[in-house]
């Protein structure tokens, strides 16, 4: 199936219909059974279901447009929900179960939504217990009924029955409330999860999302197998799943837990991820070839060394290398008849030690993987460099929940490692200065039209959003009249027209002597080390950059060093030495960090990172709350000074 036949639709009601209609019988999703086997729902099974809950919304006095709530994790039974909820032409208002009670109060309340689909019987629990907070939120809906229903909440079978005796009877006002979505109705008042602050609602459009399944250029037809492990209610996980629907693909759901088996049993041709799956099961395969015979070793080294210099090679003869500055056509020329020579020398080595040695790495990543977009934050170039020089295309991509979020993202044709390649159709970018507001890119007035060139990315294109719910005072600051978006990212565009990311405005530090730091690229540094698991960069009005850091147990064991919990491991003098050792080697590259941007100093935490608290679903810091729950272990980094 290629990419024009894919379903095209105004609103995700007439896709998920459309869908139902072209792919009938085939599985749309799959979820763990009993003893390991995958239960499928249908196309036209999840349609119909979808439609009697829709009409049991109807009925119960969901008016259009209006913000039903969704807390709950990766499940069919979120779909079914969003089914409805899209065809009773409501809006969809999601959150994970971790949501804390101050976020939860805070979006309930804010979105004015009288209606809320929660997992089970304890999140259901846990707003009754709040019902005095929250006065408007009159119903809940329990999706999974196992352990029962809490008094004062029903369960999702009695509304999806209810709509089915009303359709039955011939009342089919939920088809009537389908048919009347515009594209500029919100299908989704999303929250974000928070990382500057209390959560803001992103109000998105059903054409928002329709723009995001025309011009993403990925190609998936109805025999691929997607893999879902990102949480559901954020926008990255969410377009991936109705993007599969759009082509027929079904979506398996995993678990962190399940993981390795799943990707081994499932084999999946396509996933959504973030960078710290692979940084994980880049780990965990470096942990094996390290316990492996010295033989075996040995081999998939040679294996990782002609994989790399040959992948480097293609990319540089197909113009897929990183291009920061412009290099003349005779250098670049020669430059080809070098990497030549290189790719046919290494060829028949590397096609012997590839089927020989590689492919056994990559089936642990399941072995049928054409390929995955991370997103989420950034991918270390050393993870980039590894996973693509054993054959895993990570196809690195880049947006924001206010952009639903795809708005660049590498292909296989543009696959250019440190970038996540070019804009997708319709979608413009400049770079502004951030002092002065003047556009950098594009520039018409000089030869290099502005690439190159260091600023704010801002974004137009049909995916930005309409703003954020009842927050026009924000909205404007972040939203022009003329459509372009304000990122608060800091990037450039490449000599090969692809967008690279160089920070975040907000995640600067600004050290004592005035001297700009950016943490991100030092994190990835550090984490690199199998000894540190978890780390972030500090240092905002201090002399030096120092760090928090949450070390690997599982890697002190297999050295030799024995300890129970991290508390325990962290007391211990050997533990700082080594951990001193890792510093000092990821900051050693002159090239990389500048004198002022080395870890000078580092503190040990006895806890990891907790998902949402200090860390995101998709893992990304929470620096305000990292810094405000860490201020005393940051400070004694840096005794006061004496007067």
């Amino acid at each position: 199936m290629s990419v024009s036949s894919r379903i095209h639709a105004r609103h995700l009601a007439e896709l998920y219909r459309l869908a139902a209609e072209r792919f009938e019988s085939l599985p749309a999703f799959a979820t763990r059974g009993r003893n390991k086997v995958w239960v499928p729902v249908s196309f036209r099974e999840l349609y119909d279901r979808g439609r009697c809950i829709g009409a049991g919304l109807v009925d119960l006095g969901v008016s259009a447009r209006e913000p039903v709530g969704l807390f709950s994790d990766n499940r069919v039974e979120w779909m079914l929900a969003d089914y409805g909820i899209q065809l009773a032409a409501a809006v969809n208002s999601p959150r994970g179960t971790d949501v804390t009670q101050e976020e939860l109060v805070h979006i309930v309340n804010h979105s004015g939504m009288k209606l809320a689909f929660v997992e089970n019987a304890g999140m259901a629990r846990r707003c009754l217990n709040l019902k005095a907070r929250l006065p408007d939120l009159r119903m809940l809906v329990v999706l999974d009924e196992a352990k029962g229903l809490p008094e004062g909440s029903m369960g999702l079978a009695e509304i999806e029955e209810r709509g089915r005796k009303l359709l039955e009877a011939g009342r089919t006002d939920v088809d009537a409330r389908a048919e009347g979505i515009v594209p500029e109705d919100l299908f989704t008042l999303i929250y974000t999860s928070g990382t500057t602050g209390k959560p803001k609602g992103v109000m998105l459009t059903h054409a928002n999302m329709m723009s995001q399944v025309d011009h993403v250029p990925i190609q998936l037809n109805c025999t691929d197998r997607v893999l879902s492990i990102l949480p559901i209610w954020h926008i990255f996980e969410r377009m991936f799943e109705v993007f599969a629907i759009s082509h027929g693909a079904c979506n398996y759901y995993t678990s962190a837990r399940n993981l390795g088996d799943d990707l081994k049993q499932v084999e999946p041709t396509f996933m959504g991820s973030a960078p710290r799956l692979w940084e994980s099961l880049h780990h965990r395969i470096l942990n094996g070839v390290r316990q492996a015979h010295p033989v075996r070793r040995g081999l998939f080294h040679i294996g990782l060394f002609l994989g790399t210099h040959c992948r480097e090679a293609l990319f540089y003869l197909r113009d897929n290398d990183l291009r920061l500055e412009p290099v003349s056509p005779l250098r670049r020329g020669l430059r080809k008849c070098r990497y030549a020579l290189q790719w046919t020398a290494l060829l028949p080595w590397y096609g012997f030690f590839n089927a020989a040695v590689l492919e056994s790495v990559r089936l642990k990543a399941g072995g049928s993987l054409k390929g995955t977009i991370s997103g989420g934050g950034a991918l270390p170039p050393e993870i980039d460099r590894f996973f693509n020089a054993i054959g895993i295309p990570v196809l690195e991509g880049y947006g924001l929940t206010e952009t639903t979020p795809v708005v660049a993202v590498r292909t296989p044709e543009k696959l250019v490692r440190g970038t996540v390649g070019p804009m997708i159709p319709q979608t413009e970018v400049r770079i502004v200065d951030f002092d002065n507001g003047d556009i950098l890119y594009p520039d018409s007035t000089s030869p290099e039209g502005g690439r190159g060139r260091r600023g704010e990315i801002q974004l137009r294109g049909p995916q930005i959003m309409k703003g954020y719910f009842n927050d026009p005072e924000t909205t404007a600051a972040v939203l022009s009249e003329d459509g372009w978006f304000r990122t608060g990212d800091i990037g450039m565009v490449t000599w090969n027209d692809c967008l690279k990311i160089l920070g975040r405005r907000k995640a600067t530090l600004v050290l004592r002597n005035g001297e700009n730091v950016e943490p991100e690229p030092i994190e990835m540094k550090l984490k690199l080390s199998r000894f540190i698991d978890q780390c972030v960069a500090v240092g905002q009005d201090q002399k030096f950059v120092g760090a928090l850091i949450i070390p690997e147990l599982s890697a002190f064991r297999e050295k030799g060093i024995e300890a129970e919990t991290l508390a325990e491991l962290n007391r211990l003098p050997e533990v700082r030495r080594i951990l001193q050792e890792e510093v000092r080697a990821a900051m050693a590259d002159a090239s990389e960090f500048r004198r002022f941007e080395v870890v000078k100093d580092f503190r040990l935490l006895d806890e990891p990172f907790e998902v949402g608290v200090e860390v995101t679903n998709l893992f990304k810091l929470k620096r305000h709350v990292i810094h405000e729950h860490f201020a005393d272990v940051i400070a004694g980094m840096y005794p006061v000074e004496k007067s």
